[in-house]
């Protein structure tokens, strides 16, 4: 990851992003795809709850939540 990439779970929240890259295997990018979670979507990190707890996240005008290890593993370049 260079200065401009980092995973979602690190993403300043109300960041434009583009998502570059789903580190994982074929199941939790599978799983991601019927969420409408693939390379090369604008994302913006809306929320994230304390203790490690889930992050809320906008992908089409569609909100919904994900976990902290599953956004991990989501790398994201930041857009204005």
């Amino acid at each position: 990851m260079n200065s401009q990439t980092t995973s979602l779970a690190n993403l300043p929240i109300r960041t434009n992003a583009r998502i570059i890259e789903i580190q994982g295997g074929h199941g939790i990018q599978q799983k991601l795809e019927v969420m409408g979670i693939r390379v090369g979507k604008r994302i913006t990190l809306i929320s994230k709850q304390p203790f490690r707890g889930p992050l809320t996240i906008k992908v089409c005008n569609t909100l919904m939540t994900i976990g902290r290890g599953m956004a991990q593993r989501i790398i994201v370049e930041v857009v204005s």
